[in-house]
């Protein structure tokens, strides 16, 4: 699987993680009328929200990649695509497990589902660069990053596949116009 799909599958099920524990919160919250879960979840999820976006800025995202693009081994060949769901489910299942498990005793217990929604809001939000990251360095150099399988509790293993310099102008630059006949 491409580590750039990868990379926004995980993005995308960690704020769909937080919104569905944001709603349990809330529904869990109002049931047994405490607002005190209300207000200190509404704290919480501002705290998470500034540390997510500050530590999902673009310079830091960069840096954090560097390390998992540099190990890359390199590979002449494309490597196996045969089943990209099951790569993304062998890799993604801990944040499916922690959603659950967060929603589900947040349904006995409201605050257990609000700390859940902060910290998925503060992963979806602090990993939404690394996407662009991995992206401009594939646009720069021509190669594809995908993911060797493995567990997901090891570090990502990333092959790198050699491609050719693109030669297309760069978005937001218009193609040179044609030349005139003689």
């Amino acid at each position: 699987m491409a580590f750039c799909d990868l990379l926004r599958m995980t993005v995308l099920l960690a704020a769909g993680a937080a919104t569905a524990l944001a709603a349990i919160t809330v529904v869990s919250a109002s049931a047994s009328d405490d607002t005190l879960t209300i207000y200190v979840a509404g704290a919480w999820w501002l705290i998470a929200l500034a540390g997510g976006i500050v530590l999902g800025r673009p310079a830091r995202a960069t840096e954090a990649m560097r390390p998992a693009l540099t190990e890359a081994r390199m590979a002449t060949e494309l490597p196996s695509l045969a089943n990209p769901g099951r790569a993304a489910l062998a890799r993604l299942w801990p944040l499916a497990a922690f959603a659950a498990t967060a929603g589900g005793l947040g349904l006995v217990y409201s605050g257990v589902a609000a700390i859940g929604t902060g910290f998925a809001l503060g992963a979806a939000l602090a990993l939404r660069s690394r996407e662009a990251a991995v992206l401009a360095i594939e646009e720069r150099d021509g190669g594809r990053f995908y993911v060797e399988p493995g567990s997901a509790l090891e570090p990502v293993k990333l092959i790198r596949t050699p491609g050719l310099r693109r030669d297309r102008p760069p978005p937001g630059h218009p193609p040179p116009p044609p030349t005139a006949p003689a």
